[in-house]
C-alpha cells in the first residue's frame, strides 16, 4: 500500500517463533494467539513518519502539511524551506501576492532589510516600505529545524501614524497656546512697567486685547478638554433617544435672538435618533457657528432637518465665499485653517470641525462637506434613526 512502512523483518521473526513454539508442544491456538499479540505490539510500536519523511516519499504530502501549519495565524507567516517559500498563509498571500509560494524569499520581499535578515539563521528586524511607501513590518525569522523556518511579519504602520498623530498634536497646542499668552505677556509686562508711560487710551486698548486673548486662550483649552473627553467615549454608543429636529429648532431659536430677525432660517421635523444629547448640542452650535462666522454677513444661514431613508439629516448651508476644492479634505483636522488670520480674528479655535467629526464617528454617522467658490459651503451630518427603546425623554 502507497506510503504504508511495514516491519517486515521483526514479522518474519515473529512468525519463526510461533512455529518453534507449536513444534515445541505450545499448542496452535496459544502459537496464533501469542504471534497476534506480538505482531499488534510491533504494529503500534512503529514509529510516526516526520515531515522530512513525507517530504522524501510525497513531495505533496508535505507541502499540505505546512499549509496546514501555518494557515491559521492572524498575522502573515512565511514557511521557508531552505531559502525557498514553501507556504504562506492567506494573510500573507494578501499582502505580498500569491505568486510568491515556490520563489526565493530574497527575491520575493526585495528589500535590503529582509535580505539582511534572511541570511541569518534567526533574527528580527524593522523594515520600511516594504507593502508601501509609508509601511513599517516588523519581521521576524524563527528557525524550526537545519532546513524549515517560519517568517513572521507584525504591521507597525498604524502604531508609527498614531505616534507622529500625537507629535503633531502636541506640537500645534503648544503653538496655539503660546501665541496667546505671548500677547497676553507682553501686553501686561509693557502696563506694569512704570517707565512706559502708557497713557489712558493706549492702556484701554492693550486692556481689551488682552482680554481678547484671554478670552481665546479659555476658548481653546475649553476645545481641547472638549475633544479628549469625546476621543475617550468615541466606543460608547450613545443610547438616549433624542428629537434631532426640537433640539436643533431650540438651538435656533436661541441663535435667532442673538443674530438678529432673518439671519437664520430653520426647517425641521421630528427625527429621532440614538445620541448623547450634550455632544449633539455641541455639534449643532459648532456648525451654526461656523456659518455665521465664515459666511456672508447679508445673507442667511440655512439650517435644515429631514428624514432620508434611515437616517435623519440635518445641513448647514451659508452663502460665503467658499472653500477651494484643495482644502476640503483636511478641514476636519486639528487646527487646520484655510485662512488662519481670518479665523483667529473671528475667535475660531482650529478644532470645531474636528469636535464634529469625532462626535459623528461616535454617534456612527457620516459627515459631508460641499463647497463652492462664490456660492458657499453646505456641512451635512447624517445620523441613524433610533429604533432602541426609549431611555430619556427627548
Amino acid at each position: 500500500m502507497k506510503g504504508l512502512s511495514l516491519p517486515l523483518p521483526s514479522m518474519f521473526v515473529a512468525l519463526c517463533a510461533a512455529v518453534v513454539m507449536y513444534f515445541g508442544g505450545a499448542g496452535f491456538w496459544l502459537s496464533l494467539a501469542i504471534l497476534l499479540v506480538w505482531l499488534a505490539t510491533l504494529w503500534l510500536a512503529r514509529p510516526e513518519p516526520t515531515v522530512e519523511t513525507r517530504s522524501r516519499d510525497d513531495g505533496s504530502v508535505s507541502r499540505q502539511a505546512m499549509i496546514e501549519l501555518v494557515e491559521p495565524f492572524g498575522l502573515p507567516v512565511l514557511m521557508l524551506d531552505g531559502q525557498r517559500i514553501a507556504a504562506a498563509n492567506a494573510a500573507a498571500r494578501e499582502e505580498l501576492g500569491s505568486h510568491i509560494v515556490g520563489q526565493d524569499a530574497r527575491v520575493a520581499l526585495r528589500h535590503p532589510e529582509a535580505v539582511r535578515l534572511l541570511d541569518k539563521p534567526e533574527g528580527r528586524a524593522l523594515v520600511r516600505g516594504l507593502t508601501g511607501a509609508r509601511s513599517i513590518w516588523q519581521v521576524s525569522r524563527v528557525p524550526i529545524d537545519e532546513r524549515f523556518s517560519l517568517i513572521e511579519f507584525v504591521n507597525r504602520t498604524a502604531e508609527a501614524d498614531i505616534s507622529r498623530a500625537h507629535t503633531d498634536f502636541v506640537a500645534n497646542a503648544s503653538h496655539e497656546l503660546r501665541t496667546p499668552l505671548a500677547s497676553i505677556i507682553g501686553y501686561i509686562e509693557t502696563l506694569a512697567d512704570p517707565d512706559a508711560k502708557v497713557d489712558e487710551a493706549t492702556a484701554a486698548r492693550f486692556h481689551a486685547t488682552v482680554l481678547r486673548e484671554a478670552r481665546r486662550l479659555q476658548s481653546l483649552v475649553e476645545d481641547l478638554m472638549s475633544l479628549s473627553r469625546i476621543e475617550a467615549e468615541k466606543h460608547e454608543l450613545p443610547r438616549d433617544r433624542i428629537d434631532l429636529g426640537q433640539l436643533v429648532g431650540s438651538i435656533a431659536s436661541e441663535t435667532a435672538m442673538t443674530v438678529g430677525d432673518g439671519r437664520l432660517e430653520v426647517e425641521t421635523c421630528p427625527a429621532l435618533v440614538a445620541g448623547d444629547r450634550q455632544q449633539l448640542d455641541q455639534l449643532v452650535r459648532n456648525l451654526i457657528d461656523n456659518a455665521f462666522k465664515y459666511g456672508d454677513t447679508a445673507a442667511p444661514v440655512a439650517v435644515k432637518v429631514a428624514i432620508h431613508g434611515n437616517e435623519a439629516e440635518l445641513s448647514v448651508t451659508d452663502r460665503g465665499e467658499g472653500i477651494h476644492p484643495d482644502h476640503l479634505p483636511y478641514l476636519t483636522r486639528r487646527f487646520y485653517r484655510t485662512d488662519p488670520g481670518r479665523s483667529r480674528a473671528a475667535g475660531g479655535t482650529g478644532l470645531g470641525l474636528a469636535i464634529v467629526k469625532h462626535i459623528v464617528e461616535r454617534h456612527r454617522g457620516k459627515l459631508d462637506i460641499a463647497s463652492q467658490l462664490g456660492i458657499g459651503t453646505t456641512v451635512t451630518v447624517r445620523l441613524p434613526i433610533a429604533n432602541l427603546p426609549a431611555v430619556a425623554a427627548a
